[in-house]
């Protein structure tokens, strides 16, 4: 093969619709815009126009808000950390991490980092060291002769 002979797949590069080039091209005239009105002109944004009436944009009350320092968490329950420790893809002797859990394919993408929730069972003996925890999981870590390292902690008994 040669660099001349190369070429796209069929089908690959569309040609582009040439519109109002005569009745018989199939969209001639009006170039499939219609007929008349303002959308069959140029220069025409008609997203949300309602006709000189007032918008339902703006017709309705505003409702709450976005809370921009709010941290998007990853949640992982309990029940879901024992089973990848049995399949073998979590080493229980060592210290469980964010990065951890994305290898074990416990979590896909890291977000603010990952809360442990206490859903189900905890048999193993773990050491976490991640970004959150409901109480009951860290009671239930402990329980099960593991612990837990929060970052909150950490800043609290510095200060």
């Amino acid at each position: 093969m040669k660099l001349n002979e190369l070429h796209d797949r069929e089908g690959a590069n569309q040609s582009r619709k040439r519109v109002g080039r005569g009745i018989g091209s199939g969209s001639g005239k009006t170039g499939g815009r219609g007929v008349k009105g303002q959308s069959s002109r140029s220069g025409v944004a008609l997203n949300g126009f309602e006709g000189g009436q007032m918008p339902i944009y703006r017709r309705l009350p505003k409702r709450g808000f976005k809370n921009i320092f709010g941290k998007d968490f990853n949640e992982v329950s309990l029940a879901r950390i024992q089973t990848a420790i049995d399949a073998k893809k979590l080493d229980a002797k060592e210290t469980v991490t964010t990065e951890a859990l994305i290898k074990a394919g416990v979590v896909r993408r890291a977000k603010d980092g990952v809360r442990i929730l206490s859903g189900g069972e905890l048999k193993a003996k773990v050491t976490f060291e991640v970004a959150g925890a409901s109480k009951a999981a860290i009671e239930k870590i402990e329980k099960a002769g593991g612990s837990i390292k929060l970052p909150e902690k950490e800043a609290s008994a510095e200060a």
